[in-house]
C-alpha cells in the first residue's frame, strides 16, 4: 500500500512540474506578443510568405490566455465538486494544451509540421470520448440521478458527447474568425491568399472527421473494457473524492 501511495505522490509531483513548465510557456511570450500586436502590419497585401499580421498575434494572445485559464480549470473543478482527476488524464491534458497552443500557435507547428492539427484533433476526439465515460460515471453516482446503462449505451453517449464538443469547437473557431479577422479554420494560406470552394472547407471538415474517428476509437476501447471488464477505461475515469 505504501508503494502505491509513493507512486501516486510521484505522479502528482510530475503533473505539477509539467503544469508549471507549460504555464510558463504561455505567460513568458505574452509581452512579446503584445508588442507584435502593436508593431505588426494590419494585412499582408503583397502576400509575403511567413509574414505575420496583427490578427495572427491577436490569435496567439487569445490562445495563450485561454491556455492559462484551461490549466487551472481541472484543479478548480476538482476542489469545488470534490472529484479526483486521474494523474494520467491530467498529464495528457496538460501536454495536449502545450502541443496545441505553444507549439501549434506560438511556434507555428500548424504550418511547419505536416498534419499537426490533424494529429491533435484526433487525440482531442479520443480524450473527450474518455471524458464522456466520466460524465456517465459521475451522473450515475449522483443521488438525484439514477440510471444504469449498458456498456453499448455508455459508449454511445461518450461518442455523441465527444462529437458534439468537436462541433462546438468548430463553431467557436468560425465565430472568432469572423469577429476578429482570425484564421483558425485555415480558410487562407500563411501568405494571406484566400482559399475558395471545397478547399476553404477542407480544414473544418477534416477536423470534424478526425474528431469523430478519435472518439470512435476511444469509445470502442471503452465498450470492450466495460463489456468484458478489462479495466482499461477505469484509469481515465474521473472519480468522486469518497471513492477508494
Amino acid at each position: 500500500m505504501k508503494r502505491k501511495e509513493v507512486k501516486i505522490r510521484k505522479k502528482k509531483n510530475l503533473t505539477k512540474i509539467i503544469s508549471n513548465v507549460v504555464l510558463a510557456s504561455f505567460v513568458i511570450p505574452l509581452g512579446f506578443i503584445i508588442y507584435k500586436i502593436i508593431a505588426a502590419p494590419v494585412s499582408n497585401d503583397l502576400h509575403v510568405a511567413n509574414l505575420k499580421v496583427k490578427s495572427d498575434y491577436v490569435l496567439m494572445f487569445i490562445q495563450c490566455l485561454l491556455g492559462i485559464v484551461a490549466l487551472f480549470i481541472p484543479s478548480i473543478i476538482s476542489k469545488k465538486k470534490k472529484i479526483m482527476i486521474p494523474n494520467t488524464m491530467s498529464i495528457v491534458y496538460v501536454i495536449f494544451l502545450y502541443a496545441a497552443i505553444f507549439l501549434g500557435e506560438v511556434r507555428d507547428f500548424y504550418y511547419r509540421v505536416p498534419h499537426w492539427d490533424t494529429i491533435l484533433h484526433t487525440f482531442s476526439g479520443a480524450g473527450i470520448g474518455a471524458l464522456g465515460f466520466s460524465v456517465v460515471s459521475l451522473l450515475n453516482k449522483n443521488e438525484n440521478i439514477k440510471f444504469n446503462l449498458s456498456p453499448f449505451f455508455v459508449s454511445l453517449f461518450a461518442f455523441c458527447f465527444a462529437v458534439t464538443v468537436g462541433v462546438f469547437w468548430e463553431i467557436y473557431e468560425f465565430s472568432f474568425d469572423g469577429l476578429l479577422g482570425l484564421n483558425m479554420q485555415k480558410f487562407a494560406l500563411e501568405n494571406g491568399n484566400l482559399l475558395v470552394g471545397r478547399m476553404a472547407l477542407k480544414d473544418t471538415m477534416k477536423d470534424l472527421i478526425v474528431d469523430t474517428l478519435g472518439a470512435f476509437f476511444m469509445c470502442f476501447i471503452g465498450y470492450v473494457s466495460l463489456k468484458y471488464k478489462k479495466g482499461w477505461i477505469d484509469k481515465l475515469i474521473i472519480k468522486t473524492s469518497d471513492e477508494k
